[in-house]
């Protein structure tokens, strides 16, 4: 598959390594260590590997396909996608990664620019990914789910000028890295923190601060101010937040003594950054992508899309047992 390979802070982002396991780049974040309990005190973040065989592995590229056509076609810049990942229904959250796909990448057109955590240096870094390469990110390759939303033009060229920027991608990138980063504290950070900070950055209007810290600090402030309230996950099975302390990739530390009590952990996940997007810009246009092993449900602007893939009135089907995917509007 289409890689991109990790580059030192002090060097330009670029494209990830190609024949590099896209598994050994895998986005801790997504909080499947504490979702999917056995794991956390385990190595089993950076060596567990979910093979595809080359059936699913074609047919998620074309999911990507049908996906990166829709945006082409858009007029937009930039869009915020998310994809489910790790199993986190058990948490009530179906996205686990989000990151910025961008028309105009310098890796590939749509390519997502996004945090990582590289299990093999054992550190965060900044990627470019190709958008088929991002759909392969999922867990489960039979049922699947991508969210996209495009925002209205003012807030989207902020995004897309930001977003682009080498320096401020870098500049919010923190050196610690934590899959349960707490929200509202720079000690540690997880992608979709990260992802945060850079749409604070981009709307804030403020000049970039000279150091990690200091930019961190600023955008998590806009943040507070803006109204952006963290995902509050419930983990009150007590053994959880033990387990934790066996992990070298979730950390408590960063949390407040009464949430951890309560136990809420306070994160940024892909739906409550969605919905902050949606707030402060309700034009933003919604849309959802389902697959199964048959077909892709695409639906705009609508409710979410039901765990079993079906098509609802007015939503478009591609069918994919075909060479090339068949559209048809459902009734």
């Amino acid at each position: 598959m289409n890689c991109t390979t990790a580059l030192s802070v002090a060097e330009r982002i670029g494209p990830k390594q190609r024949g590099a396991s896209w598994r050994q780049w895998w986005c801790g974040c997504c909080l499947g260590l504490a979702a999917t309990f056995g794991w956390a005190g385990s190595s089993a973040f950076c060596t567990e590997t979910v093979e595809l065989h080359p059936a699913q592995q074609d047919r998620l590229i074309r999911v990507a396909g049908i996906i990166k056509a829709e945006l082409e076609t858009s007029g937009h810049q930039a869009a915020i996608v998310a994809r489910s990942g790790l199993a986190l229904q058990r948490l009530g959250q179906r996205y686990s990664h989000a990151g910025v796909s961008l028309r105009h990448s310098p890796n590939a057109p749509w390519s997502v620019r996004q945090l990582y955590f590289a299990c093999d240096e054992q550190r965060p870094r900044i990627f470019d990914q190709g958008l088929p390469g991002f759909v392969l990110g999922v867990e489960d390759a039979d049922v699947g789910f991508v969210s996209v939303l495009l925002l209205p033009a003012q807030p989207e060229a902020l995004l897309t000028h930001t977003a682009l920027n080498d320096t401020v991608a870098l500049q919010l990138l923190s050196p610690r890295y934590s899959a349960n980063a707490h929200a509202y504290s720079t000690l540690f950070q997880n992608c979709n923190q990260w992802l945060a900070e850079l749409l604070a950055t981009a709307w804030s209007l403020q000049p970039l601060a000279a150091d990690t810290l200091t930019a961190r600090t600023h955008a998590q402030h806009w943040l507070r101010d803006a109204g952006y309230q963290a995902t509050e996950l419930d983990v009150r099975w007590p053994p959880l937040l033990w387990l934790a302390g066996l992990s070298p990739w979730l950390h408590t530390r960063d949390h407040p003594e009464a949430d951890l009590q309560a136990g809420t952990l306070r994160v940024s996940m892909p739906d409550g950054l969605a919905q902050f997007v949606r707030q402060r810009y309700p034009h933003t246009q919604s849309w959802e992508f389902c697959y199964t092993a048959q077909h892709v449900v695409w639906r705009r602007n609508g409710p979410a899309l039901p765990m079993a893939c079906t098509p609802a009135p007015g939503d478009r089907l591609y069918m994919l047992q075909s060479t090339a995917p068949s559209t048809v509007e459902a009734d």
